[in-house]
């Protein structure tokens, strides 16, 4: 089976999309379409239904992709294996982390890192915290940096790095600034702007409002901080930022008793074989 062809078949079936696979293979869309046509030749089965622009996987193609990901992974596991034999820090690592931390947690080490090994090609991607967790389960990252979710399954492992404490917090000329006594009631009646709802930081000031029995007045979200924190220092709404973004340009609300916090840190999978690269990496992060 050529993998190749392998790749090809994953990359649509996780874009839905010829073009989209394109993209990630940095192949044209018909060269993705010949990749595919010869896997499917091979295995002498349609792997795709296409209905006008829409496709999705066939009960074959469903069958092949948990098998097509296992084969990939063990070809991944075995050359990292043979790889580190040598002892050496080199080669390709490919690291998951969020915006927030990549801007804010990660420079230093990440400079620190390249002068120490500068044999390591760092393949960074910046996503969500939430598919860089998918990510490393499906195997396409070998480690990821990001918001630890509140409970972590087998096969990933989580490793706490950061405690990141979390503020509420409005323009200095919102009403709720010029309030002396703060509480969530007087929060919840104005506006927020808030990460999405598929978020662990969303999930964590979420809850805080449902154990009091109320609910935020979410009129926007986004998942990028520093969007939300430009919303808040223009008065048009409150969040929860992390209190290393704050500056002049917010004011802090402070709530008796309320204490916000989340975990940031890095997540593997435990049943692939790591390289050396990311070894050191974790090392570094350890210790930091």
């Amino acid at each position: 089976m050529d993998l190749a062809n392998l790749n090809a078949f994953i990359a649509i079936a996780e874009t839905g999309s010829f073009s989209l696979a394109g993209e990630r293979l940095h192949l044209t869309q018909p060269a993705v379409s010949k990749r595919l046509a010869a896997l499917e030749s091979q295995l002498n089965v349609r792997l795709f239904d296409r209905l006008g622009r829409e496709i999705g996987l066939t009960e074959a193609g469903r069958a092949l992709l948990p098998s097509a990901y296992q084969i990939l992974n063990v070809l991944d596991d075995t050359r990292r294996a043979l790889t580190n034999l040598n002892g050496d820090v080199s080669g390709r690592l490919c690291l998951a982390t969020s915006h927030h931390i990549g801007l804010h947690r990660l420079p230093p080490l990440l400079r620190a890192f390249t002068r120490a090994y500068p044999n390591v090609n760092l393949d960074i991607r910046f996503l969500d915290s939430e598919i860089a967790y998918e990510e490393i389960l499906h195997g396409r990252a070998e480690l990821a940096v990001i918001t630890l979710a509140p409970n972590t399954a087998a096969p990933v492992l989580a490793s706490k790095v950061w405690d990141d404490p979390l503020d509420f917090v409005v323009a200095p000329e919102h009403p709720l600034a010029q309030k002396p006594d703060i509480t969530l009631t007087d929060i919840a009646a104005f506006p927020a702007v808030f990460p999405g709802g598929n978020t662990f930081t969303h999930h964590i000031a979420q809850r805080l409002f449902e154990r009091e029995g109320l609910a935020p007045n979410i009129a926007m979200s986004t998942n990028y901080m520093e969007t939300i924190k430009m919303m808040v220092s223009i008065g048009i709404a409150w969040s929860v930022l992390p209190r290393t973004m704050l500056d002049e340009q917010v004011v802090r609300l402070p709530l008796p008793g309320v204490q916000l916090s989340r975990q940031l840190g890095y997540i593997i999978h435990t049943e692939r074989t790591l390289s050396n690269a990311a070894k050191a990496f974790m090392a570094l992060l350890d210790t930091d």
